[in-house]
């Protein structure tokens, strides 16, 4: 989260900007710090900080009697200017924290994806090492309104169901709640002898 500008400062850029723009004249008096304070609703020793600044930039005197006086205004466009480049650079190297703060978060985001690609595509490698085959399930098949789970797929057949495309829709590696309806088209990978006992245990009639 970016800081906020110290008030004092930001009086002290008010101050000097008067100055330029001759609300205060070269010469002239500024009110007392306690006149100062309750103009910009804020304490003494906050208006002592912001008249410190323009009297170390000579922009401002200040007597004994703490009377402050206007010195100068090309001093007091200088301090502008300076205060304008330095919050330039802070607000850069703020932009800059946050958009390597945001980096870092996305890095760690894109090694946890493609940690778990590799992990993915290394359990597809040694689960099915064959490519996938299209088989559609019959309309009286025994296996229809039944769930992959209760169907024991994989135990009847020794092939992995990866997709079930039901018309125009694919369902991604359907968990076994998923519910096998007529003339789906199971995708299935396994040996060419679980193919065939695929087949063949779709196609079974009910009983």
């Amino acid at each position: 989260m970016r800081s906020e500008t110290p008030i004092y400062r930001s009086i002290a850029v008010d101050v000097a900007r008067r100055i330029v723009n001759d609300h205060f004249g070269e010469g002239a008096k500024i009110s007392g710090r306690t006149l100062l304070a309750s103009h910009y609703n804020t304490s003494p020793e906050t208006i002592r900080k912001a008249i410190s600044l323009l009297k170390d930039e000579e922009v401002v005197d200040v007597s004994q009697g703490k009377e402050v006086v206007v010195l100068s205004k090309d001093k007091a466009y200088n301090f502008i200017e300076h205060y304008q480049s330095v919050e330039s650079v802070y607000s850069l190297r703020q932009d800059l924290e946050i958009l390597l703060q945001q980096k870092q978060e996305l890095d760690e985001r894109l090694e946890g994806i493609l940690h778990d690609i590799i992990a993915y595509s290394d359990r597809l490698r040694n689960l099915t090492p064959y490519n996938p085959v299209e088989i559609e399930v019959a309309v009286n098949s025994h296996v229809v309104g039944k769930t992959v789970g209760k169907v024991k797929f994989w135990q009847h057949t020794g092939a992995t169901i990866v997709a079930i495309r039901r018309g125009t829709e694919i369902i991604v590696s359907p968990g076994p709640s998923a519910v096998i309806e007529p003339r789906d088209r199971m995708v299935v990978v396994g040996s060419p002898d679980s193919l065939r006992y695929t087949a063949a245990y779709l196609q079974r009639p009910k009983q």
